[in-house]
C-alpha cells in the first residue's frame, strides 16, 4: 500500500511508477485525511509506502499530521519513503524516521528524487528551463527504475540528497515556513480569468470555491501551488512574486 501527496505531479508521477512496478495501491493523503480514513491493515509481508514532495526541506506538515493520526492493527515488516525535491531535501530521513518510530515503526528504506521546480511563491525561487526540467524527468525515470527492483526484493538503504547547511534548513527555515508562508490571503486572480473553476478541482485540500465566478481561498493552504500551476490561462498569482515566472504541471 502506497500513501502519496501531490500538487502538481511530479510525485504522482513517482507514486503511480512505483505502484506499477509492485502491482501495488495507491491511497491519496488529502482524500484519505478529508474522509477521516486513518485505519488499514496491511496483508502478511505486505509493504508500507510513502511518497511525498519536499516543502521547505521537510515532508510537508499534512503528511506528517497523516502518518502521526494512522492505525495499523500490526506493525509493518517493510516501510519506505520517497520524497521529490527540487534540489535537496535536508534532514527529511530524520524527521520522518522520527515520526514513525514514536508509533514504533521501523524505516527499512528511503531515497530522494529530483524533480523539476514547482515552488516559487518567494524572490528568487524560479522554475527550471524546459530543457532542465526534461533532463530531471529522465534522471527520475532512470532512478526509480533501479530502485524499484530493491523495494520489491525488500533491501534496507537509504539515498536522500541532504545538501548543505541542513540542520537549519530542516529545523529554522522550515517552521518559519509553515507558520507564514502558507498564507493563501497573497493569492489573487486577475481580470484574465476565465472561470473555469479549474483551480477548484486541482486543490488536493479543497481549500478553494468559486464566489461569483472567481476564486477564494479559506486559509487551509498547504502551498502546493496547484492552483497557480493549473490554471489554463495563467490567471492566479500570489502577490507579485510568481509575477512571470511561468508554469510547470507534470505532462
Amino acid at each position: 500500500m502506497i500513501f502519496y501527496f501531490s500538487g502538481c505531479g511530479n510525485s504522482k508521477h513517482v507514486a503511480e511508477t512505483i505502484a506499477a512496478g509492485l502491482n501495488d495501491n495507491l491511497v491519496f493523503i488529502p482524500e484519505a485525511a478529508r474522509e477521516g480514513r486513518y485505519e488499514y491493515e496491511l496483508a502478511e509481508g505486505e509493504r508500507l509506502g510513502f511518497v511525498f514532495p519536499i516543502y521547505s526541506w521537510s515532508p510537508p506538515k499534512l503528511v506528517l499530521d497523516f502518518v502521526k493520526k494512522m492505525q495499523l492493527k500490526a506493525k509493518p515488516d517493510y516501510l519506505y519513503f520517497v520524497c521529490t525535491c527540487g534540489d535537496n531535501c535536508g534532514l527529511t530521513e530524520k524527521v520522518f524516521r522520527k515520526a514513525i518510530e514514536e508509533k514504533g515503526w521501523h524505516l527499512s528504506a528511503c531515497f530522494s528524487v529530483q524533480m523539476p521546480e514547482t515552488y516559487i511563491g518567494m524572490p528568487g525561487f524560479k522554475l527550471d528551463t524546459p530543457e532542465n526540467a526534461q533532463r530531471k524527468i529522465d534522471k527520475a525515470n532512470d532512478l526509480l527504475k533501479r530502485n524499484i527492483p530493491r523495494l520489491i526484493n525488500k533491501e534496507c538503504f537509504s539515498e536522500i540528497i541532504v545538501g548543505s547547511l541542513a540542520w537549519l534548513k530542516t529545523y529554522l527555515v522550515n517552521p518559519g515556513f509553515n507558520r507564514s508562508a502558507t498564507d493563501d490571503s497573497k493569492y489573487c486572480v486577475n481580470e484574465v480569468c476565465i472561470h473555469c473553476g479549474k483551480c477548484v478541482e486541482t486543490c488536493p485540500l479543497k481549500n478553494i470555491t468559486l464566489e461569483d465566478g472567481h476564486p477564494k481561498w479559506h486559509g487551509q493552504c498547504t502551498m502546493c501551488m496547484g492552483c497557480y500551476h493549473h490554471c489554463p490561462v495563467n490567471a492566479i498569482q500570489y502577490g507579485k512574486a510568481t509575477v512571470g515566472k511561468g508554469q510547470y504541471v507534470f505532462r
